[in-house]
């Protein structure tokens, strides 16, 4: 006779498996970054070219479509506590749904195409968080790293492969392509109709307001704010998410970068999973020398410049974006006494403020090693930002423990 089936200790590394709902909602964040990318990166072309307006206008348009997307983020709170989680992601989607139908019209009508833009950036914004709320929700610290790590190479996968499948559709018969990314997000939605009712937004604590305020108190008494580490993570990840064309392309090809893009997705895809775990064990202090280190290497590699070393870069950096992105969603997690999805829309604001203050201090950089004429020297100081950085939070840390540590002994 078999013996009788025991329930694992709680300390167990026996891993449960995914359910349903977790499962449809991983499958729906690949098919939702595979549509949105199928559109998105053209956009500038097709409100150049087709419709016309000056780049001025469409880089304006663009700018805040991406505060939207971004700054947006911290409303998904508030509509989460109001109306629950799976209505706020059943609203994120009529919103991009209805985004990408008015697009067939709008491509004869720039105001009904920058309109239909920004409602498809609304409705990101309030997806997002409330996805990873619904998928975190009543998990176990213990799991949630498994599922942001699957769920966020559902979103890189996505990424990866809607260019390539639009681009047959996109300047030929950009209508059918919009038609049916809008008809995709339709069945998507349905589908989300069907899941279980997310309840109204619980904190993530769950231990009382005297947990609360000891991970309160021991966030500032650290010293590393995940808000702050997030901010500066993406501010030093865009240099190369921004710049790298514009370096390796007259160096080595444009099939080369291709190449290089399509082996960073499939990377990060593949091995975010796999390191999760092992990311979720490391302190925060070591995720940040270990994430940051690599990007400093990573930026040392391209600027040292050929194929081997804009290659061996790319594997350092998306190495310094698995370690640094995960680990600061669970430590704002792990640290907050809000709700999930307030936490998860705080840290898409972290992100967009990092991406904009790249973008504004990459291009004058780019622009002055150019001016000098050695545009490696641009990497150089990139590199050296990353290895500042974490030593100047590590350095805040240490103070504001050694202030600290008097207090405690005088109470």
């Amino acid at each position: 006779m078999r013996p009788p089936r025991t329930a694992a200790p709680p300390g167990s590394r026996v891993r449960q498996p995914f359910s349903g709902p977790q499962r449809f909602l991983l499958a729906g964040s690949f098919l939702i970054t595979l549509g949105s990318f199928a559109v998105l990166p053209y956009m500038s072309v097709l409100l150049h070219q087709r419709l016309g307006i000056g780049l001025g206008t469409v880089g304006l348009v663009l700018a805040v479509a991406s505060l939207i997307q971004f700054a947006g983020g911290v409303v998904a709170g508030p509509v989460v506590a109001r109306i629950g989680l799976r209505r706020a992601m059943l609203l994120a989607l009529a919103l991009r749904t209805a985004g990408f139908a008015a697009f067939v019209p709008g491509l004869t009508s720039p105001v009904l195409a920058v309109g239909a833009l920004l409602l498809v950036s609304a409705g990101a914004a309030l997806y997002l968080p409330a996805n990873k709320a619904y998928l975190v929700e009543g998990v176990p610290e213990a799991g949630r790293p498994r599922l942001l790590s699957a769920s966020s190479s559902a979103f890189n996968a996505g990424m990866a492969l809607g260019p390539p499948a639009a681009a047959p559709l996109v300047l030929g018969s950009p209508g059918v392509l919009f038609a049916c990314v809008a008809g995709l997000f339709a069945l998507i939605g349905a589908g989300h109709a069907l899941l279980p009712q997310g309840v109204p937004d619980r904190p993530s604590g769950g231990a009382g307001p005297t947990a609360a305020e000891a991970r309160d108190t021991g966030e500032r008494a650290s010293g590393l704010s995940p808000f702050l580490v997030t901010v500066l993570s993406v501010y030093a990840f865009m240099f190369f998410q921004h710049y790298l064309a514009l370096y390796a392309v007259p160096r080595t090809s444009a099939a080369f970068y291709g190449a290089v893009l399509t082996g960073y997705a499939a990377l990060l895809v593949v091995a975010q999973p796999l390191l999760a775990e092992r990311v979720a064990a490391l302190s925060y202090p070591a995720a940040l020398r270990w994430g940051f280190g690599a990007m400093a290497a990573g930026m040392a590699a391209i600027g040292a410049g050929g194929h081997v070393g804009i290659a061996v870069g790319g594997v350092l950096l998306c190495l310094g974006e698995i370690v640094l992105f995960l680990k600061n969603d669970l430590e704002a997690l792990a640290r907050s006494a809000a709700a999930p999805a307030s936490v998860f829309g705080r840290q898409r604001l972290a992100a967009g403020i990092g991406a904009f203050a790249s973008g504004v201090v990459g291009g004058q950089l780019y622009g002055a090693a150019e001016a000098a004429g050695s545009a490696r020297a641009f990497w150089a100081v990139v590199c050296l930002q990353c290895l500042l950085l974490p030593s100047a939070l590590l350095l805040r840390r240490r103070t504001a423990r050694g202030r600290a540590e008097p207090r405690a002994e005088g109470a």
